[in-house]
């Protein structure tokens, strides 16, 4: 039966075990994609390891007017969730838990670069100083040697690897490919937002991308023209269109690259990305 603790002094008094720890972090709403990240956890740790889930809504990456309020709590649903995938462990923290708000140290962040001010960064400030401080957190109480994430988050994968290099963080980061529902649509806690009729107006996002795929033979520009021109709707609001280098630098004229976007439905903000291939212009 899975063990469920609240505490980081709960955290680190499990008892030792003779594999590795893998720590899935998540903010809980699990779905399919957490439960793929859980899974291939279990599979990398083997019988002899431990899987802890994370489920903590942290407030320092939400922006002013976002949702933090009305995000999805579902903590009796994520537990049969995440028991199910195979997870021996979920902490389920309190935020006083995690930070200290009293004392200095609350005032201490992960400052996560010029990467951190760009894409989701330029539309979310101080998002991945808030996402980056409390990864660290988590990874450091508990004493993981490996750590899942999805690739759906492909800027937040980036810089977490970054972070664990520049601090020399004894975690491995594993990304695992973006999972998506019948429609294309990759999973998200935030779908749940979608009315029906914002559920099929958003199923143009993958099919957006597929464009910007074809058109990359052609170069980044007509990437985004094909998938500007996909997302043509009033009902669709897109906050960027971009591509670039596979480590998010400015994009190559050719070879491996990265589509990214991030468009509004409603009320909902909704990012993707895929891998392309850049042919340079023909």
């Amino acid at each position: 039966m899975i063990s469920v603790v609240t505490t980081k002094v709960e955290v680190l008094g499990l008892l030792p075990i003779a594999g590795r720890t893998a720590v899935v972090p998540t903010m809980g709403a699990l779905h399919r994609g957490h439960a793929a990240l859980i899974e291939g956890a279990r599979d990398a740790v083997g019988s002899q390891g431990r899987v802890i889930v994370t489920v903590f809504v942290n407030p320092t990456q939400f922006g002013e007017g976002e949702d933090f309020e009305r995000y999805p709590r579902t903590l009796e649903s994520d537990l049969r969730m995440a028991e199910s995938a195979g997870a021996d462990v979920v902490w389920a923290p309190t935020t006083d838990e995690v930070y200290d708000t009293d004392g200095v140290a609350a005032a201490i962040t992960v400052d996560p670069g010029p990467l951190g001010t760009q894409l989701e960064g330029a539309s979310r400030p101080g998002h991945f100083a808030g996402v980056l401080t409390v990864v660290a957190k988590l990874l450091l109480v508990t004493r993981a040697d490996v750590a899942y994430f999805g690739e759906k988050d492909y800027q937040q994968l980036t810089l977490i690897r970054a972070m664990a290099t520049a601090l020399d963080l004894p975690v491995e980061i594993v990304g695992l490919p973006t999972v998506r529902d019948d429609d294309g649509l990759a999973l998200s806690s935030r779908n749940r937002y979608l009315s029906a009729e914002q559920r099929v107006l958003a199923s143009r996002i993958p099919t957006a991308m597929e464009s910007g795929t074809r058109a990359a033979t052609h170069g980044a520009e007509a990437v985004i023209d094909a998938v500007t021109a996909a997302l043509d709707d009033p009902g669709l609001d897109i906050d960027y269109i971009e591509v670039r280098d596979t480590d998010l630098s400015p994009a190559p004229p050719f070879g491996a690259a990265r589509l990214l976007l991030a468009v509004r439905v409603g009320d909902t903000r909704l990012i993707d990305n895929v891998a392309i291939t850049l042919g340079g212009a023909s």
